[in-house]
């Protein structure tokens, strides 16, 4: 009978790649990884905030930064090549990168649309199109976007940000068809509500607001989605592709 490995080695040997991932939920992604065992590689548009993190994650031995616009194929390719040249695989891509330009269909400029579209949607796309040539040769692999629940319901004021959370689920399910006879994985988060410094600047009533529509009562942690990409990183996840896993208190269920 085959048991799972530790928490501890749950992606032991292997390399990841987490874009957006200087801070927030993508540093928390970061950082269970590398305490699972893993390797990684953070993508960022800021490489100094990337340097910074990874410095914290251990140092060149176990965590590399690489300044990268996900907008840019050619970026893409070189943030994985940071991992298969400095470490010797690619095993796990997750895609976190995104912005926020949120206001009223009546407010919104183009350009607000293009770039919130252009970076969660077309910047998913890339890392996943660009991961999957890379695993598939391998036979193994596994790719986590991050959605949101915004993708789900809909937000107000947020167009934009929900058409481009909604068009990552598409893309994770028809990517995961494509690739599942190759052996990698291509698998969705949507969080809720989380605690981090993005949502902390709410104001307090649009926070209140959204607290009464929580079951659970309490805004996430940025701990509680990385625990969640861990499991669809790692092989506890391994007859899974294709899905959608919402962490989000029960909101909106």
């Amino acid at each position: 009978m085959s048991s799972h490995p530790p928490a501890a080695a749950l992606l032991e040997g292997r390399t990841a790649v987490v874009t957006g991932g200087a801070q927030g939920i993508g540093f928390e992604i970061a950082r269970s990884f590398v305490d699972a065992g893993a390797r990684v590689v953070l993508g960022d548009l800021s490489l100094d905030a990337a340097q910074a993190a990874a410095d914290e994650l251990g140092g060149r031995d176990v965590a590399r930064a690489v300044r990268c616009d996900v907008v840019d194929a050619g970026e893409v390719d070189a943030l994985l090549a940071a991992a298969v040249d400095g470490f010797g695989s690619l095993d796990v891509l997750v895609n976190n990168a995104g912005i926020t330009r949120d206001a009223t269909m009546r407010t919104m400029t183009e350009d607000d649309f293009d770039q919130v579209i252009s970076v969660h949607l077309k910047g998913t796309w890339n890392g996943t199109r660009k991961a999957a040539a890379i695993m598939r040769e391998a036979k193994r692999g596994a790719i986590v976007n991050i959605s949101s629940l915004s993708g789900k319901v809909g937000m107000v004021g947020q167009t934009n940000y929900s058409a481009a959370k909604a068009g990552i689920v598409g893309l994770t399910k028809a990517a995961a068809k494509e690739m599942a006879h190759h052996g990698v994985r291509v698998n969705a988060i949507q969080p809720g509500l989380i605690r981090s410094a993005m949502t902390e600047a709410m104001p307090q009533k649009a926070w209140d607001q959204k607290m009464a529509e929580i079951p659970m009562r309490r805004a996430g942690e940025v701990g509680e989605v990385a625990s969640v990409a861990l499991f669809l990183a790692c092989d506890m996840s391994s007859y899974m592709t294709g899905t959608v896993l919402e962490v989000t208190g029960g909101r909106f269920m």
